[in-house]
């Protein structure tokens, strides 16, 4: 398969190598690839869903994800209150269904149920074990007219 994704997210976590395990648990990533430190830090890896890939890294011991940042951050716990992706990933996937369950399955923070949207997707959104907010979503054939 020839590599047409032109744009790759790029994530921080503060525990690669958990984010990377419940990632491919929860969200059905399958990692692809890992360079880690001696000290067992993440300085690279790539995961795939469905054909598309993000990067990821633990890239220092100061950096917080955005649910350990908000319990000192008054400004960051008010930007959690809204159940919206901010600063976040859409996804694409085949089944939104099916991956929302896996996701509830597997303790991910859901933040709205699986619903169908007027621009033509079925939707939900939820939060990654550090507080990254995504929406997966399943486009919906549209009636003709």
């Amino acid at each position: 398969m020839g590599d047409d994704q032109r744009i790759t997210p790029m994530l921080s976590y503060e525990d690669g190598g958990a984010a990377i395990e419940w990632l491919c648990r929860a969200f059905g990533f399958e990692e692809t690839m890992r360079m880690a430190g001696d000290d067992g830090r993440i300085g690279h890896a790539e995961l795939r869903l469905e054909g598309a890939r993000i990067f990821l890294a633990a890239p220092t011991p100061e950096y917080e994800g955005p649910s350990h940042h908000a319990e000192h951050c008054a400004e960051a716990r008010r930007w959690r209150e809204v159940p919206y992706v901010i600063d976040g990933l859409h996804v694409r996937v085949t089944d939104v269904d099916g991956h929302f369950r896996r996701a509830k399955e597997a303790g991910a923070t859901i933040l709205s149920e699986p619903k169908d949207e007027p621009h033509g997707e079925r939707s939900y959104r939820v939060e990654d074990l550090e507080g990254h907010r995504w929406m997966f979503a399943q486009a919906q054939d549209r009636p003709s007219s």
